[in-house]
């Protein structure tokens, strides 16, 4: 699908969309709790849920896991849980999302013990890695194999300390905490060397303790208490400040851009609550540096702010290679196209100060939900047609109609 966005004045009040990074982990607990095994077995509700795609594929996986539910235009209630198909193979779906696969892994094996997984996903899943789980099952001696689009593995998740390497996903880490939690007697994650993404990892750790689980970080060591029962109940999911960053986005572009995002919580702990200080940074500043490892999906936001204001040098970049796209080659490759001047390394990004212009051909969305997003922000300001447009649905579903009911005009068309 191809979108034209039109250049225009964007004013209103725009409501926070559900945190996806909330919505991951509180849909993975909500099941637990509803399960005789390991929560308290009463029905749980999860209100203001988007089911994005990578939503639905951490609901797809949790159903095939045994789960119980039932949704509505905005909430999901887990009854309960099922037997999850017998003692054969069990097949998860992860689509796409990263956040799935890596989340599921070690909790799919401790919930089925001997029983052999298969976790599917896209090729382009498949190869961002799974070196961490890769290293720990080796060490385990469970049986693994990694294909182009699917990982699959059956043992026993042995031993009471796991090494994570810093630099890595957090993903790994929130993981293991959620199958630590799950079995008998207290075991501990290390993180070794500095730690990025931190506060995804402080996601993990305010989900967990809501419902009942005990996790204690201190220093580069997790501590996780085995065998407590995930608390029952109701649960709302936070607005996500990392796709709300779009819309504050458009007050940089034009300063009669005027767009307000309510329903962020100000006490978050999401990583991505940044924005709110690196914003004025770009606007009021030549070429601040600012380091992004703690922040990474606010890369293509801020790239593109950074080529339409005053240049900035970014570091702690390298994750982003390895993300739904090469994040720093694609957006490279887009922002040129409206004049932007940037080198980029292996973890750096330099964007010199350049007087933009309406692009002269098609963008590429590269199908990469972030990409799509940051460029139909900066087209607000030029105009123009971004080709791949649909990769939103990872994410952010309607994120177009928002975009419209802040006055931006935009269509959608085939060809």
């Amino acid at each position: 699908m191809k979108t034209r966005i039109s250049k225009g004045i964007a004013s209103g009040t725009i409501v926070a969309p559900p945190s996806k990074s909330y919505a991951h982990r509180i849909l993975i607990a909500s099941f637990l709790a509803s399960s005789q095994g390991y929560g308290e077995g009463r029905a749980c509700r999860v209100s203001n849920v988007a089911f994005s795609d990578d939503v639905n594929a951490t609901l797809g996986c949790l159903k095939a896991l045994g789960a119980v539910i039932s949704t509505d235009a905005d909430s999901v209630l887990f009854k309960g849980t099922a037997g999850a198909g017998g003692d054969g193979e069990l097949m998860l779906d992860c689509n796409e999302s990263g956040s799935t696969l890596r989340f599921l892994i070690p909790m799919a094996l401790v919930l089925n013990e001997n029983r052999r997984i298969v976790m599917r996903g896209t090729a382009k899943l498949m190869s961002r890695g799974l070196d961490v789980y890769e290293r720990i099952f080796e060490r385990c001696g469970i049986e693994y194999e990694h294909g182009n689009d699917f990982f699959s593995f059956c043992g026993k998740l042995a031993g009471s300390e796991f090494v994570v390497p810093g630099n890595t996903s957090s993903q790994y880490v929130t993981g293991l905490m959620f199958a630590l939690s799950l079995r008998q007697g207290d075991s501990r994650i290390v993180i070794e060397g500095d730690i990025e993404s931190l506060p995804y990892i402080r996601i993990t750790l305010d989900v967990l303790s809501g419902f009942g689980a005990r996790a204690v970080f201190s220093g580069n060591e997790i501590r996780i208490q085995g065998g407590r029962k995930y608390l029952s109940g109701d649960r709302s999911v936070e607005g996500d400040y990392s796709n709300a960053a779009f819309f504050a986005a458009l007050n940089l572009i034009d300063p009669l851009n005027d767009v307000r995002v309510c329903g962020l919580a100000v006490d978050s702990v999401q990583g991505d609550k940044a924005y709110e200080r690196l914003f004025p940074l770009l606007k009021g500043n030549t070429g601040p540096e600012i380091d992004i490892s703690d922040c990474i999906d606010l890369g293509p936001v801020l790239f593109m702010l950074a080529s339409a204001l005053n240049g900035a040098v970014f570091t702690g970049v390298r994750r982003l290679r390895i993300k739904e796209s090469d994040r720093v080659a694609c957006m490279v490759e887009e922002l040129v196209k409206f004049g932007a001047r940037i080198d980029a390394g292996d973890d750096s990004v330099v964007i010199h100060r350049a007087e933009l212009h309406a692009p002269g051909s098609v963008l590429n969305g590269h199908n990469d939900h972030r990409i799509v997003m940051a460029l139909s922000v900066l087209l607000t300001g030029f105009g123009g047609v971004i080709d791949g447009s649909e990769a939103v649905r990872k994410s952010f579903p309607d994120f177009f109609e928002r975009l419209g009911e802040v006055g931006v005009s935009y269509e959608h068309f085939q060809g």
